[in-house]
């Protein structure tokens, strides 16, 4: 499975905003879009006036590193959401939220999306009374999501749940920070995306 490897710092730059692949760090003064709000490259201070199309290039690129798919994954996402009922570019935000990784970081779990699908390989979550080590496994109202790890472990996700606990506010989910446990009320909506994304953008981009 190919995956990105490279600095994520650049890819937040890249975009000019916070897209919070780093964990912790990116709540400090040593995040690199505050240190160098400028895309990076040669080019990266000069002036960019961007056509519909890169808009909306930016758009989809923004939105997939915020949740860490690659292209061919993402495209499927789409043509799966073009399939379901309701506003497309809603439907794909929603299945993008459902994925377990993106879940375990919800609940405040772990630092970022690509560290909780670290915990997810590593088989160290549960779906009810089985293991589940697929990251794009689509939970369902009514799952239970539980962390099974070594105590030390278990210590290192309930201090920083703590350290984060306000900043992982979630409507959708029920949690139990103490058993490192979160169950599915229902199933993600629109208000429930904080981050700053227009998704109209990536279907208008599809759609050409």
């Amino acid at each position: 499975m190919g995956r990105y490897n490279a600095s994520v710092c650049r890819l937040c730059r890249r975009e000019k905003m916070k897209l919070f692949l780093k964990g912790s760090r990116c709540y400090t003064p040593k995040c690199a879009v505050e240190r160098r709000e400028y895309v990076p490259g040669m080019h990266g201070q000069g002036r960019q006036k961007l056509s519909d199309y890169g808009v909306q290039l930016r758009e989809k690129q923004k939105v997939k590193r915020i949740y860490g798919v690659l292209e061919k994954q993402f495209k499927f996402y789409f043509r799966k959401a073009t399939r379901s009922k309701g506003v497309t570019g809603i439907a794909l935000l929603v299945m993008l939220e459902r994925r377990l990784d993106n879940v375990l970081y919800r609940m405040g779990a772990a630092a970022s999306r690509s560290e909780a699908r670290q915990t997810v390989r590593h088989g160290h979550v549960w779906l009810g009374d089985r293991q589940v080590n697929v990251p794009s496994y689509a939970v369902s109202p009514g799952d239970t999501v539980e962390i099974r790890a070594t105590d030390k472990m278990k210590e290192r996700f309930k201090a920083f749940y703590e350290q984060n606990k306000e900043q992982k506010t979630v409507e959708w989910l029920t949690l139990d920070a103490a058993n490192l446990k979160a169950t599915v009320k229902r199933l993600p909506e629109r208000p429930d995306i904080q981050m700053p994304i227009q998704e109209q953008l990536i279907v208008e981009l599809y759609s050409k």
